[in-house]
C-alpha cells in the first residue's frame, strides 16, 4: 500500500467531531481501508476513540491527552489512531461499545478501543484522566500496558480478540424466529411502571434519560386500560421533566438527561433526537389530557428547532454543546446578582421564587433554573408577567458566547423530527409546522438521496456513506406520516421505494428482521441486527411498523408479511431483555391493533375536516387515518372496501382488524367512539385472534424470566 502521511488527516472531514481534533498531534485517521492496511503494514494496534461533537468528557480527554504533545508522540509511536463520529458511523460506535461490554466495561462516550489490525477488539475502556483519578488509571499508564501486552503477549491478544468477536456474533443475527403471545406487551408496561420513580419519574435511579419510547409504551397501555397506575407514571415523568432543569426554560428545548434523580442539573447538551421524541411524547399525552404544560412545551421546543436547528436548506441539524468557553454549562446558568441586574428590584424576587434562584445557587455556585416547585402553572397574570421576564433573560443570554454546533444533517434524526412536526403541526392546527416538516422532508431527500439509496450524514455539500438501516426507518416513517395528513402520493412511494432499499440490502434472508448496515459496508467486522432502543427507537421497531402502516394504507399482503416477521425475528431478543425492547413491542401492538380511521367526503367540505379533527383530538397511538375522495376506492381487501358516504354526509368508520364500525356522520361521536367501548372490545378481541394466529407459526407464549435492569438501556 501507498504509506499514509504521517500526519493528522481529519482536516478533510465533514464531521463537526472529527473537525475538532484536526489540530491535535496526534496522527488521527478517519476510518477507512487505507486505515486499516496501515495497521496491517506496521504491525500496531489500532487506537479508536469514537465520540460526538455535543460530548463534554469527549472534550476533557481532548484537552488532557489530545492535545498534550508528549502523549501524541507515544500514540504516534505505537498505534494507527483512528477517530470516529459515532453519529455518522452508528453501526461501528454500536459494535465497539458492545465489544467493550464484552470485555467487562460499562460502555459510553468517548469510547476508548484498542484493536488488532484487522479490526477486532481486545482492550476497551472510555474516558482515561490524565492522571489516576475517578477509579481509572491514568491514559499513559494504560498505553503503556497495551502497547507491553501487545508486543510481549501476542497470543494473549489474539485469543482476546477472538472471544470478543465470537461474543459478538453470537449476540447478533444467531436467533430464529420466535413468536410471542401477544399480551407481553401488558407485561412489560407493568414491569416498566414499576420501575418508575414514585416521586420524581424516570425510570429509578441516576443518571435519568427521557426515554419517549419507554413512556409511549406505558402510556398505550394506559390508553388500552384505563388503569391510572399507567398514567401516572407519565404524567408524573412529563411534569419533572417539564419543569426541571433538564428543560430550558428561556430558549425551548431539553437536554440529553439529568444527572440527578429530580431533574434538576442536565447534562447541558442538546440533541435533535430528544427532542423529536420528546415531542411526539408529548402531543400524544396531551391529546387526552390537555395539560397547558405540554402544549406550551411542544411549542416553545418547536420553536428553538425551528429557530436554532434548522439549516439553510430546511433540513434540521444534529446537537448544540454542553460546552462553551471550555466550561460545561456556561451558557445556560446565572447568578443570582446576574437576574436581580437584568430584572431589577420589581420583579427579580418573584421570578428568583418561581424558577429556584438562590444566593449559594443550586450547581457549582451558580442556578439552573427550573420550576420543580410548582409543577403547574400560575396565574395569568403572573405568567404573563414571567414570559416577559424570560424574554428579557433571553436576550442578555444571547451576548454569551454560544455553545458549539453540529450542524451535519443526519437521515435518521431527521426522520425522527419530521415525524413529530407533521403529527404536532396537525393536532395542534399549526401550519408552520406542517410546511416546515415538508421542506424537511424534501431537503433531506435532495441531499442525501442518490437513486434508491440515502446518505446517512450531510454537510459541506457532501454526502457520506450510505445511511444505516435506522436511516431509512426513520425517513419511511416521516414519509408514511406526511402520507396520512397530505394524501400527496409522492410520500407513498418513497417509502415503498426505501422500503425495497430495505429488503434487497439490509435483511436477513435466513433469521429474518434487518442488520444495520448494508450486505455492501465491507468495513465491519460483524453485522449489527438487534431489536434493543439504544440512544433513539429501534430501527428494527420502526421498519415493523412502517410496514404496518404500508399495509394498512395499501392492502398489499407482502408488507403484513414482512412487519409479522420482522416481529417474529425479535422474538427471542425480547424474551431476554424485554424491557429494553419498547419499540418493537409497539410496533407489535401496532400490526395487532392497528386502528383504521376511514374518512369519506370532500376535503374542503367543513364537516369532513371536523371529522378529521375529531380523529387528531384522540390520543390514539396506532391509528392510521385514511381521507378518501367520494367514488374513490379502498384496497379490494380493506375492511370498510365498498363503504360510501351516509346520506350524502361525510362519513368515518372506524376498523379494527376486519370489523368496521357503522357509519359515524357526527364528529363528537366519532371523538368519543375512538376511546370508548365498542372499539376497545374490538380491538381485544382482534388481539385474540391475532394471538391464536401467531401461535399457529411456532410461537411461544409467555414473558419468560425476569431481565436484569440492565437490560433496559
Amino acid at each position: 500500500m501507498t504509506a499514509l502521511p504521517a500526519r493528522n488527516l481529519l482536516g478533510d472531514e465533514t464531521s463537526p467531531y472529527l473537525l475538532q481534533h484536526k489540530d491535535n498531534p496526534v496522527n488521527w485517521r478517519p476510518w477507512s481501508d487505507a486505515a486499516l492496511a496501515e495497521a496491517k503494514a506496521l504491525d500496531r494496534p489500532i487506537f479508536l476513540s469514537s465520540g460526538y461533537a455535543a460530548c463534554h468528557w469527549c472534550h476533557v480527554m481532548s484537552h488532557e491527552s489530545f492535545e498534550h504533545q508528549e502523549t501524541a508522540d507515544y500514540l504516534n509511536a505505537h498505534f494507527v489512531c483512528i477517530k470516529i463520529d459515532r453519529e455518522e458511523r452508528p453501526d461501528l460506535d454500536q459494535i465497539y461499545q458492545s465489544a467493550a461490554q464484552a470485555l467487562g466495561q460499562t460502555g459510553g462516550w468517548p469510547l476508548s478501543a484498542f484493536l488488532t489490525p484487522d479490526g477486532k477488539t481486545f482492550a476497551a475502556g472510555t474516558y482515561f484522566p490524565v492522571e489516576d483519578n475517578y477509579g481509572k488509571p491514568a491514559f499513559r499508564k494504560v498505553l503503556a500496558d497495551v502497547t507491553r501486552v501487545y508486543a510481549e503477549e501476542r497470543d494473549k491478544v489474539t485469543d482476546t480478540a477472538g472471544r470478543v468477536q465470537e461474543a459478538l456474533e453470537k449476540v447478533w443475527a444467531r436467533d430464529e424466529p420466535k413468536g410471542l403471545n401477544p399480551n407481553i406487551i401488558e407485561a412489560v408496561a407493568r414491569r416498566l411502571t414499576q420501575r418508575v420513580d414514585l416521586f420524581f419519574g424516570g425510570m429509578d435511579g441516576v443518571p435519568k434519560f427521557p426515554q419517549p419510547q419507554v413512556f409511549s409504551l406505558i402510556w398505550r397501555a394506559h390508553m388500552r386500560s384505563a388503569l391510572t397506575p399507567f398514567a401516572n407514571a407519565v404524567v408524573n415523568t412529563l411534569d419533572h421533566i417539564c419543569q426541571g432543569g433538564i428543560y430550558d426554560h428561556l430558549g425551548g428545548g431539553f437536554s440529553r438527561y439529568a444527572t440527578d434523580e429530580r431533574w434538576l442539573v442536565p447534562h447541558f447538551e442538546k440533541m435533535l433526537y430528544d427532542n423529536a421524541g420528546l415531542v411526539e411524547l408529548l402531543t400524544l399525552v396531551w391529546q387526552h389530557t390537555r395539560s397547558p404544560l405540554y402544549a406550551a412545551r411542544v411549542d416553545e421546543t418547536v420553536d428553538w428547532v425551528l429557530r436554532e436547528m434548522t439549516t439553510k436548506n430546511g433540513s434540521f441539524a444534529s446537537s448544540l454543546d454542553a460546552d462553551s468557553e471550555g466550561e460545561e454549562g456556561k451558557f445556560y446558568v446565572w447568578s443570582e446578582a446576574e437576574i436581580d441586574d437584568i430584572l431589577g428590584p420589581n420583579e427579580a424576587p418573584f421570578f428568583k421564587q418561581v424558577y429556584g434562584v438562590s444566593t449559594e445557587g443550586n450547581w457549582e455556585g451558580k442556578n439552573i433554573l427550573h420550576r420543580l416547585g410548582v409543577l403547574g402553572f400560575l396565574r395569568p397574570d403572573q405568567e404573563a408577567v414571567l414570559t416577559r421576564n424570560r424574554r428579557m433573560l433571553l436576550m442578555a443570554r444571547a451576548k454569551r458566547v454560544r455553545p458549539g454546533y453540529d450542524d451535519k444533517v443526519l437521515a435518521d434524526w431527521n426522520g425522527m423530527m419530521i415525524s413529530a412536526l407533521v403529527q404536532a403541526g396537525a393536532v395542534f392546527k399549526k401550519a408552520d409546522w406542517h410546511f416546515a416538516a415538508i421542506r424537511a422532508f424534501w431537503a433531506v431527500v435532495e441531499s442525501h438521496g442518490e437513486g434508491n439509496k440515502l446518505y446517512h450524514s450531510f454537510r459541506e455539500k457532501r454526502g457520506r456513506d450510505e445511511t444505516t438501516a435506522d436511516g431509512y426507518a426513520h425517513m419511511s416513517r416521516a414519509a408514511m406520516l406526511l402520507f396520512e395528513v397530505t394524501t400527496d402520493p409522492r410520500y407513498l412511494e418513497k417509502a415503498k421505494e426505501w422500503m425495497e432499499r430495505v429488503e434487497t440490502s439490509f435483511g436477513d434472508p435466513e433469521r429474518g428482521g434487518y442488520f444495520l448496515s448494508s450486505a455492501e459496508a465491507g468495513d465491519v467486522v460483524v453485522r449489527v441486527k438487534t431489536a434493543v432502543d439504544l440512544q433513539i427507537a429501534n430501527y428494527n421497531g420502526i421498519i415493523a411498523e412502517v410496514q404496518a402502516r404500508l399495509y394498512f394504507m395499501t392492502g398489499e399482503l407482502k408488507y403484513r408479511e414482512r412487519s409479522n416477521a420482522t416481529i417474529m425475528a425479535a422474538g427471542a431478543e425480547i424474551e431476554r431483555q424485554a424491557l429494553g425492547c419498547p419499540t418493537m413491542l409497539n410496533a407489535m401492538e401496532f400490526m395487532v391493533n392497528g386502528v383504521q380511521v376511514v374518512i369519506i367526503g370532500d376535503d374542503r367540505n367543513p364537516d369532513t375536516q371536523a371529522l378529521v379533527r375529531a380523529v387528531l383530538d384522540r390520543s390514539v397511538a396506532t391509528r392510521v387515518m385514511m381521507l378518501m375522495r367520494p367514488g374513490q376506492k379502498l384496497p379490494a381487501n380493506h375492511p370498510a372496501f365498498g363503504k360510501a358516504m351516509e346520506g350524502g354526509k361525510p362519513t368515518a368508520y372506524v376498523c379494527v382488524g376486519q370489523t368496521c364500525s357503522p357509519a359515524i356522520t357526527q364528529p363528537g361521536q366519532l371523538a368519543n367512539g375512538l376511546l370508548a367501548p365498542p372499539f376497545i372490545q374490538i380491538m381485544q378481541a382482534q388481539m385474540q385472534r391475532q394471538q391464536a394466529q401467531m401461535q399457529q407459526g411456532q410461537m411461544q407464549q409467555g414473558l419468560g424470566g425476569r431481565p436484569p435492569a440492565a437490560n433496559l438501556r
